[in-house]
């Protein structure tokens, strides 16, 4: 049964930086690309992520957090990284980890393109 648990969020204020971390459990780690999500308080989860790698370290950003940003992973601990740098009130979200078994033959950044979520980790930015 795959798991993947987040953790790392909390509360910053504007310029401020937070590391998140995603542990995943029941799976092949290799077999999978992962990304991360954010939903913002009051919308829909969105439906783009903010940052995607597969096990080859090939990453995709969302134009919104290009240089802020830096998804990593530490294979041998089958643990997915997100440094966010330069937050924003905008970053405010509830942060989600995602996994896809699926091979789109690149780095998916879609989140119909994931089967596998966690329970998130809230990201508080104030001004």
């Amino acid at each position: 049964q795959v798991q993947l648990v987040e953790s790392g969020g909390g509360s910053v204020q504007s310029g401020g930086s937070l590391r998140l971390s995603c542990a995943a459990f029941g799976y092949t780690y290799s077999s999978y690309c992962m990304g991360w999500f954010r939903q913002a308080p009051g919308k829909e989860r969105e439906g783009e992520g903010v940052a995607a790698i597969d096990f080859d370290g090939n990453t995709s950003y969302a134009d919104a957090v290009k240089g802020r940003f830096t998804i990593s992973q530490d294979n041998a601990k089958n643990t997915l990284y997100l440094q966010m740098n330069s937050l924003k009130p905008e970053d405010t979200a509830m942060y989600y980890c995602a996994a896809s078994s699926i091979d789109y033959g690149g780095v998916p950044l879609r989140a119909e393109q994931y089967n596998y979520w966690g329970q998130g980790t809230q990201v508080t930015v104030s001004s």
